[in-house]
């Protein structure tokens, strides 16, 4: 009789235990895109997880080598950033922009780097290639449809959908997640992002179930807001003209005016709960940009929503088909770009006078 409730103890910790880790808080993100047919699928993935690969360690050279170095080492390296904008996950992107053939975000958290944001064509990004194959990339790397993470006593468990798999899986590397941004279109590796434990779980870029506590970022007041919307704006314009630039497609030029118009919508749609390229109240793009007066030959929107900053949603309309073609136009010569929060409005134009 003892040993029998010995094992109904056992039974019901483990049950317990197994239910809390299921249970407590299943997140999804709620990006807002098309959706389009994607090439690997679960089933496929399942296989080679069967594969016994050995680890990738961290390179010793390239950006996923800067993590977790120093803001003082990373000054030695690289110089002092173009600029410095905030982010609404406590750290600093420290912008290095100068150079037309790579492009590089550093996020920096008490003095040491936390997350590394990068594109390019010249841009290091060992043990990867930018514009390498995603073939090339599972040669390389073993990726998996799911991710264990320990951190600080807490347990969390990201599933990464069909879509994620083909469009942003991430890997472990030593002690750090590298995000990999596929052009499904062309299938090629379109750019990377890193970050550490901390941040990979604040963003919450996946599903993800967890034991224990979900590490959240810091509260942010109103006047942070606006500054992380500016960097973000700037960034996206940035971005842009690297994906256009590998397609062979002149740079777009910032355009205030525009931007206005842009900002407007995204504040629009995040404080009326909608998501879609016609304001209830002020009508299509052609309406608003017509309400500003701005002058122009042909113009076209993107949208998003809820992607985790400027990178995500410019590498999101990347992969939907509409959004692809709006980005990369030759025929644009401007670009507005309006973000406010997670809500992200491009708005290109064709100028009568470049």
């Amino acid at each position: 009789m003892r040993i029998l409730s010995r094992a109904l103890v056992i039974f019901i910790i483990i049950f317990l235990s197994y239910t809390l880790f299921m249970y407590f808080g299943q997140y999804t993100p709620n990006e807002q895109h098309q959706e389009e047919n994607v090439q690997i699928s679960n089933e496929e993935l399942s296989v080679k997880e069967d594969k016994v690969e050995e680890k990738v360690t961290l390179p010793e050279e390239g950006i996923i080598s800067l993590m977790n170095k120093s803001s003082e080492e990373i000054t030695a390296l690289m110089g002092e950033p173009d600029r410095i904008d905030p982010s609404a996950y406590d750290y600093d992107w420290w912008i290095y922009e100068s150079d037309k053939q790579q492009y590089v975000q550093v996020g920096i958290l008490n003095q040491k780097v936390v997350s590394v944001y990068g594109i390019g064509s010249e841009l290091n990004v060992k043990p990867f290639t930018i514009g390498q194959t995603l073939q090339d990339i599972f040669n390389i790397q073993q990726i998996t449809s799911s991710l264990k993470l320990d951190y600080e006593g807490n347990s969390y468990r990201f599933e990464f959908s069909e879509e994620d798999m083909n469009t942003r899986p991430t890997v472990e590397l030593g002690n750090v997640y590298v995000q990999l941004y596929i052009d499904k279109f062309d299938g090629i590796l379109s750019s990377v992002r890193i970050m550490d434990a901390e941040t990979f779980v604040k963003q919450r870029s996946y599903e993800v179930t967890y034991r224990g506590n979900l590490i959240e970022p810091d509260e942010i007041s109103e006047d942070k807001w606006e500054k992380i919307e500016e960097g973000s704006e700037k960034q996206i314009l940035a971005i842009t003209n690297m994906l256009r630039s590998r397609h062979n497609a002149p740079a777009v030029k910032w355009h205030e005016a525009t931007s206005g118009v842009a900002f407007l919508h995204s504040q629009d749609m995040n404080k009326n709960n909608y998501f879609s390229h016609e304001s209830p109240t002020e009508g299509t793009l052609v309406d608003r940009l017509a309400q500003s007066d701005i002058k122009y030959e042909m113009a076209g929107e993107n949208i998003a929503a809820q992607y985790v900053d400027g990178i995500a949603a410019s590498e999101g309309w990347l992969n939907s088909k509409g959004h692809r073609e709006t980005m990369l136009n030759e025929e644009f010569t401007h670009l507005g770009i309006g973000v406010d929060e997670l809500y992200y409005t491009q708005n290109f134009i064709k100028t009568w006078n470049r």
